[in-house]
């Protein structure tokens, strides 16, 4: 008699290709959050910027600042302005790599449905068998019964 437990030949592959699911998405969940650190620290160098160029204009609104203080300060906001170039290219490379694991994530999810769906089309397809299978074994069964009633 034939096995009427259902087994999906390809479950390996399709297990395999549920933990590339999950691992994409914790791929991406790491790329996010180092982008959200990256933005953070772009605002908050922005806001130093902003605070220290307030600091220039106040002293220079007071007169009474040295040459030497005056480069001083200057080299200072041209230190924040780089540190910002920095944070905006690296907030750039996070945003690169965010859609890289984002079109990963999507095709490991792709895959992995693809293979949920054939598991499930599999799967009706054996339960029509055994019903078919069940139904021509309930029809012998008739038979016989109308063969050894009539005998």
């Amino acid at each position: 008699m034939t096995d009427l437990t259902f087994r999906f030949r390809l479950e390996r592959v399709r297990a395999v290709r549920e933990r590339r699911e999950k691992l994409a998405k914790q791929d991406l969940a790491r790329a996010i959050a180092d982008r959200s650190s990256v933005e953070a620290q772009l605002r908050e160098t922005e806001e130093h910027l902003e605070r220290a160029h307030e600091h220039q204009r106040a002293a220079g609104a007071e007169g009474s600042i040295s040459s030497g203080d005056l480069v001083a300060r200057q080299a200072f906001l041209e230190r924040i302005e780089a540190q910002r170039g920095l944070h905006a290219r690296e907030l750039g490379v996070r945003e690169a790599e965010v859609a890289v694991r984002d079109a990963q994530l999507t095709t490991a999810a792709t895959e992995h449905e693809m293979l949920n769906r054939l598991r499930e089309r599999r799967r009706g397809e054996h339960q029509r068998e055994l019903a078919r299978l069940e139904g021509n074994a309930l029809d012998e069964i008739a038979a016989a019964r109308g063969r050894g009633g009539a005998a």
